[in-house]
């Protein structure tokens, strides 16, 4: 079952923070900022993603997109971080927690992109350690679930750092770049995860 908890602490958007970063929801104003990223990072995104229109790149479009992000998360459906350097407010990559389920489940699906200029510099392990953390801590999620591309090593590597399992493997998981890919499955278990009351 997808859906909603009653907990009172969900009402407020979440600030995460880390050494170097600042991890949470946009804010409408930062529309232009988001879109900027993605105008930057196309190519080297666009091997991971799914095929994207023109509208992808607008203000616009991320506009309704970080509405949505926020009423997401307020009916408990989803968590989409984005992550700004202390320093300067660049935005540096972006973290999603999709697919809330609810019931016999408690689980979600875990996504994540970082720009070109920050690969290899440890940043999507710090945000991610942090992020993780804090949905299963105070989402008390049971389970994440999170899938690559097999030749996607960076990713691969960054998942079995953080202690996620490979389940598996899917032949034409999902359609990337216009192409049906395989995928890795992955998952991570919440070690101190507590059944809500009356469950």
């Amino acid at each position: 079952m997808t859906g909603k908890n009653n907990s009172s602490q969900m009402l407020e958007y979440p600030i995460l923070e880390t050494r170097r970063l600042f991890l949470r929801i946009p804010k409408i104003s930062e529309a232009r900022n988001i879109a900027d990223f993605h105008l930057a990072n196309r190519e080297h995104l666009s091997i991971w993603e799914p095929l994207r229109g023109s509208e992808f790149y607008t203000i616009p479009f991320w506009q309704e997109q970080i509405r949505s992000a926020q009423q997401q998360f307020l009916h408990q459906y989803s968590l989409k971080l984005c992550l700004f350097q202390k320093e300067n407010q660049n935005l540096v990559g972006m973290i999603n927690f999709v697919n809330f389920e609810r019931g016999v489940f408690h689980s979600c699906r875990l996504g994540y992109k970082i720009g070109q200029n920050f690969e290899g510099k440890g940043m999507m392990h710090e945000s991610l350690h942090v992020a993780i953390a804090f949905v299963f801590a105070r989402l008390n999620f049971h389970r994440i679930e999170a899938n690559y591309i097999p030749r996607n090593h960076r990713s691969g590597t960054l998942l079995k750092r953080l202690g996620f399992k490979i389940n598996g493997q899917e032949d034409h998981y999902l359609r990337i770049n216009g192409k049906w890919e395989t995928h890795v499955l992955t998952s991570l278990i919440n070690p101190d995860w507590k059944a809500p009351e009356g469950t």
